[in-house]
C-alpha cells in the first residue's frame, strides 16, 4: 500500500503545473490536487476513510491529508472475521471466506484495515488472514468440505488447483471434486443454495454454514448464481433487482425486506431466511413472518423485489 499526500481544495476543477501567464523561472512544476466537488456524507461500512486517511479512490469525494493506494490481498483461513474495530470484542460486521480478495488499506497491532473486494465492505481483520493474491480456478459449491478431512471451507470459498480423478488438489490438500464447481460456472437458482444452508446457526455478522445472518444469506445465495450484492440488507434494499407492486403475486426468487431483516422467496407463500428468532436460517409462511414482525412495526413489510436473470 501507498500512501499520499494531497493538498485539497474545494475548487471545481484541478490545476496542474503553472498558472497561465507565469513565468517558468520561478520554480518547479508543482502540482496542486482539487475535489472534483465538496466533501459529502458517506456510507463508512462501504467507503474505507477515518480522520486520518481513507481510500484514493475517494480523494475527489472527501477532503483528507492522506489518501492509501490498497495493496491486494487474499484471504487464507477458512473465515476471517470482518471486525468494526481492530478488537476481537468489537461488531461483527461481515465474514471473509478463504480465497476471497481484501483490499488492504493499513497494517498495524497484528490487524488490516481495509475492505472485501466483493461487496467493498470495509473493517478489520487479523493480519495473520492475509495472503498474497492467486486466481482462483474453482469455488466451493457445497454447503461446506473439508480439506484432507480435516479443514472445513464453506459454500462460496474461491480456491485454486487441479483435478485429479475424484479428488481436486490445492498447495494446502485435497477436497471431494463432487463439492466444487469452476468458477465461471454459476447455478439459475439462488434460493436453491439459501435452502441448502436450513439449519445453519444464526449469526449476526455471519456468511457461512458455521453461522450466517439474514443478508449474509441473501448475498451469498446471490453470489453462487452469479450477482454482486451489496452486505446488509438496507443496502440490498435499495440496489437489488426491481421494485415490485404491492399487488404483484410473489415468485421463486424475489425478495421480501422487513425493518432490518430479509428473506427469499421459495414460492410464492414461503419465505427461506436467517431467522434471529428462530436461531437458524428456516423456511417459514411469509404471512407468519408478517404477523411476528407486524406486532413491533407499523410497516412490517419495506419492499418486495425481483432479481433479473
Amino acid at each position: 500500500m501507498r500512501r499520499v499526500s494531497l493538498n485539497g481544495s474545494n475548487n471545481s476543477s484541478a490545476k496542474t503545473g503553472q498558472q497561465a501567464g507565469e513565468s517558468a523561472s520561478k520554480g518547479p512544476t508543482r502540482l496542486s490536487y482539487a475535489l472534483k466537488q465538496r466533501t459529502e456524507t458517506l456510507d463508512p461500512r462501504i467507503h474505507a476513510y477515518r480522520n486520518d486517511i481513507a481510500d484514493i479512490a475517494l480523494a475527489d469525494r472527501i477532503a483528507l491529508h492522506h489518501y492509501v493506494a490498497p495493496s491486494m490481498r487474499q484471504i487464507g483461513l477458512p473465515i476471517a472475521n470482518l471486525q468494526a474495530e481492530p478488537s476481537e470484542s468489537s461488531e461483527l460486521g461481515s465474514q471473509l471466506l478463504f480465497g476471497e480478495g481484501f483490499a488492504l488499506l493499513e497494517a498495524e497491532d497484528g490487524w488490516a484495515w481495509g475492505y472485501g473486494l466483493h461487496d467493498h465492505f470495509v473493517g478489520f481483520v487479523r493480519k495473520e488472514a492475509l495472503v498474497a493474491p492467486r486466481d482462483a480456478t474453482h469455488i466451493v459449491s457445497a454447503v461446506s468440505t473439508l480439506i484432507d478431512g480435516s479443514v472445513p471451507l464453506y459454500m462460496g470459498s474461491r480456491i485454486a488447483g487441479t483435478v485429479d480423478g475424484d479428488a481436486f488438489v490445492m498447495d494446502s490438500g485435497s477436497v471431494p471434486v463432487q463439492d466444487i464447481r469452476p468458477v465461471d460456472e454459476r447455478v439459475s437458482d439462488p434460493v436453491a443454495g439459501a435452502e441448502a444452508l436450513v439449519g445453519a446457526p444464526y449469526l449476526l455478522g455471519g456468511r457461512s454454514a458455521a453461522g450466517i445472518d439474514c443478508s449474509g444469506l441473501v448475498q451469498l445465495s446471490l453470489a453462487m448464481a452469479g450477482h454482486r450484492v451489496q452486505r446488509d440488507s438496507d443496502l440490498q434494499q435499495a440496489t437489488i433487482g426491481e421494485m415490485l407492486a404491492d399487488n404483484a403475486p410473489l415468485q421463486r426468487g424475489d425478495l421480501v425486506f422487513f425493518p432490518k431483516h430479509v428473506g427469499l422467496m421459495v414460492d410464492g407463500e414461503t419465505l427461506v431466511h436467517a431467522s434471529g428468532h428462530n436461531g437458524k436460517v428456516c423456511t417459514e409462511a411469509l404471512a407468519d413472518v408478517v404477523a411476528r414482525i407486524g406486532k413491533d412495526h407499523e410497516q412490517p413489510v419495506l419492499a418486495r423485489r425481483r432479481v433479473a436473470g
